[in-house]
């Protein structure tokens, strides 16, 4: 039964609906129901006397980051963004706990599945509300996503507040286009979601006797979704991602040779193609353009906040940064570093800082370890290693998906029965 939920859990993730009590006020039910599995859990764990709490190492640092987060609310300018941004952070938090429990007896196969199902979904929802602006026209689309879609998803005040810092458009060689976000509040945390899964659904059809097909075709949609994001930080990611799982999956030597030949011969067919069409490759080119506005504009945020770091090395508190760049800021401007390692360093500490990045190693050898002989694995490393390389230009802490998910596949590190693919 409980193994039910967790599955239905990782499938409702990308799909979560927003609660608004207030008109000011926006909840994600994803946190709620986050909250409810952890007391299930913690419930049924004290009644059998075993509750289970991870002290590895990844887990130790983790609590570190967390702790640091906490702490730096007392150097705060403005101590209830902070405690507001905490509260998300550690309404979403249990999910490790339970999750790192279950995974630890009946391992991660299951919630796999769940994940890449959901992602599936939503990947043809945002293939879809692209497509609809060549048909329907961009403004009646645009219109019709920010009226009715996004309230639903994102809630009243935090779409509102989407709409009037908008990054759903995009301009590409001249022309204006509706980036794909399906019902995400934007492109990028769109990007983040697509690219993290496609590699449990590109292990998934290589292992799987059953549903080859169904992966198969939730990998290609996947990638297609995130291409259509125009996410540059996004199609960094997949490079990353692609290159750790290529290199370590031929280091491992894998029995089946064969199939991971033709699936990467494929693989790298389809993102030559792709790379390949005019818009598509303009904008990933644009990346290592200096000239780019937006380059420049993320340039200059990087080095404001790593004068931050240095003027500040214990941070200057969770949520604060904001009012380094416009002390008239409101607690709902998109104002961040663009990079996620700066966002932390300036914001919770250096202290903080090194147990996120201790974290993402820890978990990544263990992954690798684990991937000899469980190929699952491999892609759980190769997600985070597009976690790791597209948060270098973009922030996803406060993505309820996003930090969802990644809670999720830290936990998967505590998985300690091989458990084949089916």
């Amino acid at each position: 039964m409980f193994q039910k939920a967790l599955f239905l859990f990782s499938l409702y993730i990308p799909l979560q609906i927003a609660l608004s009590p207030a008109s000011d006020i926006d909840l994600a039910s994803l946190r709620l129901f986050s909250l409810l599995l952890f007391l299930i859990w913690l419930t049924h764990s004290l009644l059998i006397k075993k509750v289970f709490i991870p002290l590895d190492l990844s887990s130790l640092f983790l609590y570190s980051t967390l702790f640091f987060a906490l702490f730096s609310l007392f150097l705060a300018q403005m101590p209830f963004w902070g405690i507001r941004k905490i509260l998300f952070i550690y309404s979403l938090f249990p999910i490790y706990l339970v999750f790192s429990s279950f995974v630890r007896q009946k391992g991660t196969l299951f919630i796999a599945k769940g994940l890449v199902l959901g992602s599936f979904v939503v990947s043809i929802i945002g293939i879809g509300q692209f497509i609809a602006q060549f048909i329907f026209g961009l403004d009646r689309t645009y219109a019709f996503w920010g009226r009715n879609i996004a309230p639903l998803f994102l809630g009243n005040a935090f779409s509102q507040a989407v709409l009037e810092h908008p990054s759903w458009l995009v301009n590409i060689s001249g022309n204006t286009v509706f980036r794909a976000i399906s019902v995400f509040p934007d492109p990028h945390m769109f990007s983040f979601y697509m690219g993290m899964t496609l590699p449990l659904a590109v292990f998934l059809y290589m292992g799987s006797t059953r549903s080859r097909s169904l992966y198969l075709l939730s990998a290609l949609s996947l990638l297609l979704a995130d291409l259509l994001t125009f996410s540059r930080g996004g199609y960094l990611g997949l490079l990353a991602g692609a290159a750790v799982a290529a290199i370590i999956y031929l280091r491992n030597k894998p029995a089946d040779q064969r199939r991971f030949s033709r699936l990467a011969l494929g693989t790298l067919s389809l993102l030559l193609l792709l790379y390949l069409v005019p818009p598509i490759k303009d904008r990933f080119l644009a990346s290592f353009d200096l000239n780019d506005g937006s380059n420049q504009g993320r340039i200059a945020l990087w080095k404001k906040s790593l004068d931050t770091v240095i003027e500040n090395p214990l941070g200057i508190g969770i949520g604060n940064l904001p009012l380094v760049f416009e002390p008239t800021a409101s607690y709902r401007d998109p104002i961040y570093a663009h990079n996620l390692y700066l966002d932390v360093a300036s914001e919770m500490g250096t202290p903080a800082l090194i147990g996120l990045l201790l974290t993402l190693a820890s978990v990544s050898y263990q992954f690798w370890k684990n991937s000899k002989t469980n190929s699952l694995h491999l892609g759980y490393l190769s997600s985070i290693a597009i976690f790791s390389t597209h948060s270098l230009v973009e922030t996803p802490l406060y993505s309820v998906h996003v930090l969802a998910l990644f809670f999720i596949l830290l936990s998967f590190s505590h998985e300690t029965i091989d458990k084949q693919i089916d």
